[in-house]
């Protein structure tokens, strides 16, 4: 509650932020723009290694072979799905906290009165 009400009264002394300045700045469109580049592979990366087991599995029997003694390749391949969700996420999560620290960089800006342009 204690938190709650510390960050009620944060919000309410912030100063008012056009947000349409922040929006048309070149540092908020460069922010985007890398926001883009970062996500854009990585939800392709994601999304073939995913579709890869079942594509894999359904049109060709090279994952039914032998890997490590009774463990087939595709016992392999689905635990490492697992290992690279939590990869993706941590390292989606710490580029993150950057954008987030960029974004935050930005609006200080705006708010000293620059134009950011």
């Amino acid at each position: 509650m204690a938190v709650e009400n510390e960050y009620k009264r944060e919000r309410s002394e912030e100063i008012e932020v056009d947000y349409v300045k922040v929006v048309n700045s070149n540092a908020f469109k460069k922010l985007m723009h890398d926001r883009k580049r970062f996500i854009v592979p990585l939800t392709i990366f994601f999304l073939v290694f995913y579709f890869l087991l079942p594509i894999l599995t359904s049109y060709t029997t090279f994952l039914n072979t032998p890997a490590i003694g009774e463990i087939s390749w595709v016992w392999l391949f689905a635990f490492s799905q697992f290992a690279m969700t939590w990869i993706l996420c941590t390292i989606y999560v710490k580029k993150a906290a950057s954008f987030d620290r960029q974004a935050e960089q930005i609006i200080a800006e705006i708010e000293k009165g620059g134009d950011s342009k």
